[in-house]
């Protein structure tokens, strides 16, 4: 076998460019480069089959070793022979190792030199992501190009940080090369280094030292501009070895990768053509097309004059505008089709240019669309008012790649609202799970009281009045006391400075209760709200009244450790104060949970939502009728988990308390036989 897998030869190379055109034999197709690699993060390509992204020009995809690690698990590759097999597709599979996923749970794990300890985000299991584990379940997925385990760090980290990103990811690299032993499969490593030039060179230069078949250039595309991460790709490509494949992660948008190509990067992967198209975004030869936009709505035009792909040969613009609008998955389907399409036959001109020697006539040409909005319909840019601040104290607004805005916590890099939009989680986990519309729809004199614990940028109290004014022009309504604890209105101030943004506090409760603390609906008077300011362990004694539902969404324990903790769920359940009550959280954690119980609360399973497979409900006895009729309540296999589980007993219990805190939660009422 030769020193390295993949037997990398470079077939041309552009005259007055670092652009390069390549080709290297995996174990299942060889491949011609620059290359684009879809992204089947957990062995699906989102909205796409493999046989159309084999029409398409795919010939290698990207999987991701963390998810398929938590699911379907190593054991299934093995048993089923490997995931080419699994996900029927013939050709090249790369495997991330895991780091960036590490990166992108900053306030879910935490790291040392054995590797990242993280919470498994579908039953809460401890893991240890080492290096040796990654390139284990890497091996057992069968993938062609395995990745060596990295820390990623932002872009825009101080110099202390990126260094010792710098200097475990060089460690873990010769131990992820040590735990791939004999196997044929290629493995390439990462160079870090942040925005650094010295970090660069010094990461480089270690790890070009070691015997890898390809090189990354990683932690990019994480917080920097383009000219700081086109600048910084031309630097770190160049100190890569000229005879093996270049890789920049993660990257990105037609003109990032023609950008990437002319700074001498040979493989690509994101999932842009796939996110762009669930909104509607289509990149053309007539540039980026929004198919939302009411223009296309009785346009009988094919997508993309200059592409024949099955989406293009077949449907018209209006069809398409039609199924973007109504959100169909047959919309989202085509769109990532072309996107795809377009993907692919760009990479094909690109190289047949380098080939050619023609290059850098066609990087002119193509720049000047590749980032235009529709040049046959350009978009009449609106007169814009002065440009507000995007901070604000300890909060940021964070624009989702799905299209919408939440908050984001500096401090800790918490997102509010990470993987969905405000009110979509806010409506789902809260009102919704809460079945707030039938408790208000009701004669009853007696008010409902809802605890919003952690307002935040107060999505669950707005899904909450929105529900009782719906539910109000039905019929019959009860009074609704809705009771909002925060100790830091920053993140509030700045979602409403953004109500363009945040529309759905475009609403006469947010500014009163900014102004007063208060808000009392002129048009429902039985609807009013009320803030509780400070740290909510201290405040929860001057609540107005005991909550009958409980709306606990507060930041993690890694950013709120108190508020997770036994004596903070005791002190929450005493203040029931012997009522039916109802909480309703995102986290679906054992440590959570087994504080819940220990407290004295029942806990049931809550309904997934985004990628959270589970959340949880908690509740006092006296609701036990009610919450079993609609909700799964943790029973005897989840005591087996939780006897597996890393966080078993509290951080602060001493040893000498386990075995009696053991006994409390299984002598638990809800375990028993009832």
């Amino acid at each position: 076998m030769d020193t390295h897998r993949l037997q990398f030869r470079l077939d041309g190379e552009a005259t007055g460019s670092r652009a390069r055109a390549g080709t290297f034999r995996t174990l299942h197709n060889e491949v011609q480069t620059p290359v684009f690699m879809p992204v089947g993060t957990k062995a699906t390509v989102k909205a796409q089959l493999t046989r159309t992204l084999e029409e398409a020009g795919s010939q290698i995809l990207l999987a991701n070793t963390y998810h398929l690690l938590l699911r379907p698990g190593p054991e299934v590759f093995r048993k089923l022979g490997g995931i080419h097999r699994f996900m029927s597709w013939g050709r090249s599979v790369l495997t991330d190792s895991g780091g960036y996923q590490i990166f992108s749970l900053p306030h879910s794990r935490s790291m040392s030199e054995a590797g990242a300890v993280f919470q498994s985000y579908l039953d809460g299991k401890t893991i240890l992501l080492s290096p040796e584990l990654s390139i284990e379940t890497q091996r057992a997925i069968g993938s062609d190009i395995m990745m060596a385990l990295d820390q990623c760090v932002a872009s825009t980290a101080d110099e202390a940080t990126a260094r010792a990103a710098v200097e475990i990811t060089h460690r873990w690299a010769g131990r992820s090369l040590a735990a791939r032993g004999d196997s044929e499969q290629a493995l390439f490593a990462i160079v870090q280094g942040a925005l650094s030039p010295e970090l660069r060179r010094e990461s480089a230069a270690r790890l070009t030292e070691l015997a890898f078949d390809g090189f990354a250039i990683g932690g990019l595309a994480v917080g920097e501009t383009r000219s700081e991460r086109e600048d910084v790709c031309a630097l770190t490509a160049e100190l890569l070895p000229r005879d093996l494949p270049r890789y920049l992660m993660g990257v990105g948008t037609p003109l990032d990768i023609l950008e990437a190509v002319h700074r001498g990067v040979d493989m690509f992967d994101c999932i842009i053509p796939t996110q762009v198209a669930q909104r509607g975004g289509v990149f053309t030869s007539r540039g980026y097309l929004q198919m939302r936009r009411g223009i296309y709505k009785f346009s009988e035009e094919k997508l993309d004059p200059g592409c024949n792909c099955p989406t293009c040969a077949r449907y018209s613009r209006a069809y398409l505008h039609h199924l973007t609008k109504t959100a169909e998955t047959l919309g989202w389907t085509l769109l990532g089709q072309h996107n795809f399409y377009f993907y692919h036959q760009l990479m094909r001109d690109i190289r047949a240019s380098i080939l050619a020697d023609r290059f850098m006539e066609l990087y002119h040409a193509r720049r000047e669309f590749l980032h235009v909005p529709d040049l046959d319909n350009p978009v009449q840019q609106m007169k814009r008012k002065k440009q507000r601040p995007r901070t604000l104290g300890n909060y940021e607004v964070h624009m989702a790649w799905e299209g919408f805005a939440s908050i984001r916590h500096v401090a800790s890099g918490e997102i509010m609202h990470m993987r969905s939009a405000p009110m979509a989680e806010a409506e789902a986990l809260y009102v919704e799970q809460s079945q707030l519309a039938e408790r208000v729809q009701s004669a009853d004199a007696e008010p409902l009281v809802v605890w919003d614990v952690g307002l935040g940028a107060a999505a669950n109290a707005m899904a909450a009045i929105r529900c009782y004014e719906a539910a109000a022009e039905i019929g019959p309504i009860r009074p609704m006391r809705l009771i909002s604890f925060e100790n830091d209105l920053d993140s509030l101030k700045l979602a409403w400075l953004h109500d363009d943004l945040f529309p759905y506090l475009r609403h006469g409760g947010p500014p009163a209760i900014l102004r007063h603390g208060h808000w009392q609906s002129k048009q429902h008077a039985g609807l009013s709200w009320t803030l509780v300011q400070g740290e909510f362990l201290q405040m929860m004694a001057h609540a107005p009244a005991p909550p009958d539902v409980i709306f606990y969404d507060m930041f993690s324990s890694k950013t709120t450790t108190d508020l997770w903790t036994t004596d903070a769920f005791r002190q929450l359940f005493a203040a029931c104060a012997g009522r039916a009550v109802e909480l309703f959280t995102y986290t679906c954690a054992t440590s959570a949970r087994v504080a819940m119980l220990a407290a004295g609360f029942c806990v049931a399973r809550g309904r997934s939502f985004g990628e959270k497979q589970e959340t949880t409900v908690a509740f006092t006895p006296a609701a036990w009728p009610d919450v079993v009729s609609r909700f799964e309540v943790l029973s005897t296999d989840w005591l087996q988990k939780w006897h597996r589980s890393g966080a078993k007993f509290p951080p602060h219990l001493e040893l000498e308390e386990h075995p009696s805190f053991e006994r409390m939660i299984l002598r638990h009422e809800q375990f028993a036989e009832r």
